[in-house]
């Protein structure tokens, strides 16, 4: 078990919690005390909330790298 990474063993257990999920929701039970309105609106806000941070984080320098890349970018346009 010393060689096998941790994002497998999350992907596992992640695994086992749908399956197990799935049987019990197969079995006429509801598990998750949510109703279709609020799934649907948490769904909603988790893509809203991704999309728009990944539009910011792409499209603006925010790490150290990407300010020195657009800064040597600059530098290389000025030169020609």
């Amino acid at each position: 078990m010393k060689n096998i990474d941790n994002g497998t063993i999350v992907r596992t257990v992640v695994l086992f919690v749908a399956l197990i999920n799935q049987m019990v929701v197969a079995a006429g039970y509801s598990p998750l005390p949510f109703n279709d309105a609020q799934v649907e609106f948490a769904v909603s806000t988790f893509i809203t909330a991704a999309a728009a941070t990944v539009a910011w984080w792409k499209n603006n320098n925010v790490t150290r790298r990407a300010r020195q890349q657009a800064a040597m970018l600059k530098r290389e346009e000025d030169a020609q």
